[in-house]
C-alpha cells in the first residue's frame, strides 16, 4: 500500500517575525507567542510539547509531553524518573523540546540542559495533582512490559486501597526537570516556503545572540 503525498501543500500567511520586534530575552518572545496560543479557540493543548532524548542505545526518540512551568530559568515538566525517558536523561541531559501550532502557523524549537528539579518543587506540583493522577504516578511502572490491561487496572486498585483514607504522598522516582536552555528557535509559516526563523543562541557571557536562519 502507498499514497502520494506530493501534491499536500499549504501556503502560510497569517504573521511574520522580524528582528525589529524580536525581544533581548528569548523568554519574552516565549510567553508572547504562547500567551497568544493559549486564547486561542484554534489551538488545543497549547502547552503539549515534543521532547527528545537520545538513548542508551544511541538512537534519538520523541514523545510528547505537556510543559508546566517556564520561568526565566527555563522549562518545567513532570514524569516518572525510571521511565525510559528519565533514564535517557540520566545518561546524557541534552534535549530538545519543541512547540508546534498549526493553527497558528509557529513552531518553537528548544536545545537544553535537563536538571532535576528540587523535591520541594516537586512536592508542591505533586500535592496540586487530582487524587487520580497522583495513583497513577504509582500505579505505572512508565515504560515497562505489561502483559495486559488488567494488570495495570489490578495494580491502580492495589494502591487505592493502600492510599485510602491517606494522604497519597509523591512517589520518590516521580518528580519534575528543569530544561535550561541555551539555544531558542522561533519559526513563522511564511509564502512560498520562505518562513521566518529567529534563532537565539546564549553566549558565554550569558547574552542572547539573535540570529536570523535560512527557510
Amino acid at each position: 500500500m502507498q499514497k502520494d503525498l506530493s501534491n499536500y501543500r499549504k501556503s502560510y500567511e497569517k504573521q511574520e517575525l522580524l528582528e525589529s520586534t524580536c525581544p533581548e530575552n528569548p523568554i519574552e518572545l516565549f510567553q508572547t507567542w504562547f500567551l497568544n496560543a493559549d486564547t486561542s479557540d484554534m489551538v488545543d493543548e497549547s502547552n503539549a510539547m515534543t521532547i527528545a532524548t537520545i538513548g542508551k542505545d544511541g538512537f534519538p526518540k520523541t514523545r510528547i509531553v505537556l510543559l508546566k512551568k517556564f520561568t526565566w530559568e527555563g522549562f518545567i515538566f513532570y514524569t516518572n524518573y525510571n521511565s525510559e525517558k528519565g533514564k535517557a536523561i540520566e545518561t546524557n541531559n541534552n534535549i530538545c523540546l519543541s512547540f508546534f501550532w498549526p493553527a497558528l502557523e509557529q513552531q518553537i524549537i528548544i536545545k537544553g540542559k535537563a536538571e532535576t528539579l528540587s523535591e520541594n518543587l516537586s512536592d508542591g506540583y505533586f500535592e496540586s495533582r487530582p487524587d487520580g493522577s497522583k495513583l497513577g504516578a504509582w500505579a505505572s511502572n512508565q515504560s515497562s512490559v505489561v502483559l495486559s490491561r488488567e494488570e495495570l487496572d489490578n495494580r491502580l486498585k492495589t494502591f487505592e486501597k493502600k492510599f485510602s483514607g491517606k494522604e497519597i504522598v509523591r512517589p520518590k522516582h516521580w518528580g519534575g526537570y528543569l530544561v535550561k536552555p541555551i539555544s531558542i528557535e522561533f519559526w513563522q509559516g511564511r509564502p512560498n516556503r520562505m518562513h521566518d526563523r529567529i534563532r537565539y543562541t546564549l553566549t558565554e557571557d550569558f547574552f542572547w545572540k539573535i540570529e536570523r536562519l535560512a527557510p
